[in-house]
């Protein structure tokens, strides 16, 4: 399997701004998001592309609306939010972030009325072979890689017993599947003890705040059943907050979020006011790792230092752009990757491209990436350096 390492550069802002005001795009560019409840940093992402370009109202590029919350009981309303996209004759990309079922179909029926449109979606959620048939470009969390690497991480901070809070519709992506699979098989090499554990799931009729509550009732009771030397790892955003506070009272560890960054549950759970840092993610992790460690997590809890699903919707964006602006070529993953390091200066990462487990074959519309873990208190682990036996790589 191709693996691909670098490390992430500064680059300078180039803004479209013409005595104050943007200038008149000659194309815009859709970017479709969660919500703050469920993807803050998805819509954050967004937020900068609007900041950066302008807005489609004002003149700019960027077009930007949100999916709603509960998106598996509204799905038709969600592809007909994408699809509307391509009614803007200016339109030219469409970026959806987190790409949630019904965007396979969303961009199908783009693409019938648009062929021109690039679609491309960030950390899909339908199978694999299904989203790459309809989107020009596919990114995903090397979901496959970390399933080692997140167990190998917790060994290196000290935990003993593991556990994975997920729930059914999570469990029945490929992706997440697969990492939950190698996980315990990791578990079982590496010398930890695995535990599976099911909570609500947010878009069910409990919603979000039923499901935090769930988390914030049952994780005391956890680490009482398992000990304080157990890391815990859950695979949905609202979650992460509630297990953070748990965490950070009760004991415990906590390697990286599902989609990891310093934003994601960390200044809710910990109290954080982070209003002025907004953007600046260097300044954001600092402060909040004094957090961390004001409250007795140094070395007990991690993250990556630039938010994942930011960088998603911002490189995207970034990405589309220079391929339309004749900077960039759609097949470069070189190109591709110049766009992610803009907005993740110093931080190193590791990719390569997605392998049909089935077929064995390669699909270079397909890119699994992640970044290195950062513990609060103690610094990189250089995860992005240690070599994945590839045994895990046909862990199904």
């Amino acid at each position: 399997m191709r693996r691909i390492v670098f490390l992430a550069v500064a680059f300078g802002v180039l803004l479209s701004l013409t005595g104050g005001a943007f200038a008149e795009a000659k194309f815009h560019i859709g970017i479709c998001t969660g919500t703050v409840s469920q993807s803050e940093d998805d819509l954050r992402g967004a937020e900068k592309m609007i900041a950066e370009y302008g807005s489609v109202a004002d003149g700019g590029m960027i077009q930007h609306l949100t999916y709603p919350d509960n998106f598996m009981q509204e799905m038709e309303t969600t592809i007909s939010q994408i699809v509307g996209l391509a009614d803007d004759p200016l339109m030219k990309a469409i970026i959806v972030n987190q790409a949630i079922p019904g965007t396979t179909e969303a961009f199908r029926r783009v693409k019938e009325k648009r062929p021109d449109i690039l679609c491309f979606a960030g950390e899909a959620h339908e199978d694999p072979g299904v989203i790459e048939a309809a989107a020009d470009l596919v990114i995903n969390a090397d979901n496959i890689a970390r399933g080692y690497l997140i167990i190998a991480a917790a060994k290196k901070m000290g935990a003993t017993d593991f556990v994975h809070i997920s729930f059914p519709r999570h469990m029945s992506y490929e992706l997440l599947s697969r990492r939950r699979n190698i996980m315990e098989e990791a578990c079982k090499d590496l010398g930890l003890k695995f535990h599976f554990e099911t909570a609500p799931d947010p878009t069910s009729d409990v919603g979000v705040a039923g499901a935090q509550q769930f988390i914030l009732e049952k994780v005391p009771a956890w680490i009482g059943e398992y000990g304080k030397g157990t890391a815990f790892f859950c695979t949905n955003d609202a979650h992460t907050e509630p297990l953070l506070k748990r965490i950070a009272e009760s004991g415990g560890y906590f390697v990286e979020a599902d989609l990891p960054s310093p934003l994601m549950g960390y200044p809710g759970a910990l109290g954080i006011d982070l209003s002025a840092e907004h953007g600046d993610f260097p300044a954001i992790l600092k402060k909040v790792e004094q957090a961390v460690i004001d409250k007795g997590g140094k070395g007990r809890m991690g993250t990556w230092a630039y938010s994942y699903g930011y960088t998603n919707s911002a490189g995207l964006a970034e990405f589309a752009r220079r391929i339309l602006a004749g900077e960039a070529k759609l097949e470069s993953f070189e190109d591709l990757i110049a766009c992610f390091e803009k907005y993740t200066p110093g931080a190193a990462w590791n990719g390569s491209y997605y392998v049909d487990l089935n077929t064995g074959v390669t699909k270079k519309n397909h890119i699994l990436v992640y970044q290195d873990t950062y513990v609060f208190g103690t610094g990189y682990l250089h995860m992005t350096e240690v070599d994945v036996p590839e045994k895990y790589f046909s862990v199904r």
